[in-house]
């Protein structure tokens, strides 16, 4: 047996195929879905997600502006600049690139920006509406991971899945959002004892850990549907994930593939959630 792939590439222009004709609709309707980023330093690998981010906006017909400030820029103005994004009609998405200098608070910042246009879902008032299961908007990354799961016509209810990590941005949430679909839950994380006894009963893994290809075959159920959010750079340069590939792949039945995994979902579903905070805007 070998995994069927996941492809989060594929997936993604799918649904961004529909996000185009949703966008013309909106703005038949004299709306046009309007996206901020805010970029603060030099960093390599941020700046590399935002012209992403930005190739992905013009995709679907989404306004895109980049604010890119000095990394001398202090909270304050970065605060105000927030500010200014929140009072402005037509952005309906703020996103601040993080992680952020060492000196800004990421905490205070996202905290700033308004519940209704904080689009990467990680303002407090947004992750308690997650956890109760009311509408906001979801985390990116794990939603992403949930649509990549139903696109293949698993079935999540009932089954045990097991989360590897427990951050704030990818391992809590992709938890909550998988009870929310009636799956039973399990988290592991560096502290945790026998995590191989765990993991092998996992009907569905979600590695998330950001350590190069940690987990191997011996992790895994005979069948299991593995989703690995890593993305590391090896020796020679290369991306892999924090799943061994080609270890696993003949022992799960659907694996992700990294790059082209859960990556491109990750942007899909900011412009997803774009599209929404302009289209609640109309009401």
């Amino acid at each position: 047996m070998t995994a069927e792939i996941i492809s989060g590439k594929e997936l993604a222009q799918n649904k961004r195929d529909e996000m185009k004709v949703i966008t013309e609709d909106l703005k038949s309707k004299g709306i046009t879905p309007g996206l901020a980023v805010i970029l603060v330093g030099e960093d390599p690998a941020s700046r590399s997600y935002v012209r992403g981010k930005k190739r992905a906006c013009e995709e679907v017909g989404i306004y895109s502006e980049l604010d890119e400030l000095p990394y001398e820029t202090t909270e304050e103005e970065l605060l105000e600049k927030v500010e200014k994004l929140n009072q402005s009609p037509h952005i309906h998405g703020i996103l601040v690139q993080l992680p952020l200098p060492s000196h800004i608070s990421e905490e205070a910042i996202i905290n700033k920006i308004l519940p209704e246009k904080d689009v990467d879902g990680f303002h407090p008032i947004n992750i308690g509406k997650m956890m109760i299961g009311q509408e906001g908007f979801l985390p990116c990354t794990p939603f992403g991971i949930v649509e990549m799961i139903k696109s293949k016509g698993i079935s999540i209810e009932g089954k045990h899945v097991v989360i590897i990590g427990r951050s704030n941005i990818v391992g809590k949430p992709v938890g909550q959002l998988l009870l929310r679909e009636n799956a039973t839950v399990t988290y592991c994380h560096s502290r945790t004892k026998n995590m191989e006894e765990i993991t092998k009963q996992a009907d569905i893994l979600v590695v998330a850990i950001g350590r190069e290809e940690m987990i191997g075959s011996e992790h895994i159920k005979p069948g299991a549907v593995v989703i690995d959010v890593g993305v590391n750079r090896n020796e020679a340069g290369k991306l892999v994930g924090d799943v061994k590939f080609d270890d696993v792949k003949d022992l799960a039945s659907y694996l992700t593939p990294v790059p082209g995994g859960v990556g491109p979902m990750t942007i899909t579903m900011l412009l997803h959630n774009t599209i929404q905070s302009a289209s609640r805007s109309l009401k």
